[in-house]
């Protein structure tokens, strides 16, 4: 009950500390996090005259998810150098594992204002059934498992904050600009669209978009990249938990 207890306690410190503090005492960070999202998602419906809006949508809520979870590394980065808040934690009871969860779901917090406005967009723009609902909440899910692992990840190896950037900088072009989230993969031309398939984030946004309704896959394709995206993030989650350098040596 004791270690329950303490679990919980830790997991609202980590919301409270990452995420709350943040949105109340500097509430330009919530326009900062709404903005993010959607560049790209008013380029892409402009230059397509509004073709692509249900694919750009569906993107903005992978890219947000992502964003999300590897934004995290530059946080933890700043708690563990800059306040060595993890020298704390390593000496308490709290596992790794507690750490990583709780300071995740801060990040999912401090995303509620995006999500709340693109999950509205969604409604509105983005016709799927029951089962492709499921089937996008599922992508975006496994997809932040990844980020949020990664982020974790890449913070344990990092010993200034001026060095997370620099990973931040490499993380958000193999996932952001590599990608074709916001469009159809068939938009890029060959032999380019194989650099795409260097991103996890190609694979989810061809379920997506698969979903969405505006590009058709195989069902041989859709299989492979639900295996893809279930498998590295496995691989990160394993290795967040099992192999990043939560304590020194």
């Amino acid at each position: 009950m004791a270690m329950k207890r303490n679990g919980g306690s830790q997991l609202y410190a980590s919301i409270l500390v990452n995420a709350i503090f943040a949105m109340v005492n500097y509430p330009v960070v919530l326009i900062s996090t709404v903005l993010a999202p959607f560049s790209l998602l008013i380029v892409i419906t402009f230059v397509s005259h509004g073709t692509l809006l249900p694919v750009a949508i569906a993107g903005a809520l992978i890219m947000t998810m992502i964003s999300a979870g590897t934004s995290m590394q530059q946080d933890l980065s700043h708690l563990k150098n800059d306040f060595k808040l993890q020298d704390m934690i390593v000496s308490s009871p709290t596992s790794a594992l507690v750490y990583l969860v709780g300071m995740a779901i801060s990040e999912v917090v401090y995303s509620i204002p995006a999500l709340a406005v693109l999950i509205v967009l969604a409604a509105v723009y983005v016709h799927a059934t029951l089962l492709g609902i499921v089937a996008m909440f599922f992508v975006v899910l496994i997809m932040f498992v990844f980020a949020v692992s990664l982020g974790f990840v890449l913070s344990t190896l990092t010993s200034d904050v001026v060095q997370s950037w620099a990973f931040a900088g490499i993380v958000s072009t193999i996932l952001s600009a590599l990608p074709p989230v916001y469009y159809p993969i068939t938009y890029i031309p060959l032999p380019w669209q194989y650099l795409a398939y260097l991103s996890p984030a190609t694979y989810a946004a061809e379920i997506m978009q698969n979903t969405v309704g505006l590009t058709t896959f195989s069902a041989t394709t859709i299989l492979i990249d639900w295996a893809v995206i279930i498998a590295v993030a496995a691989v990160m989650t394993y290795l967040a938990v099992k192999k990043a350098k939560w304590r020194e040596d």
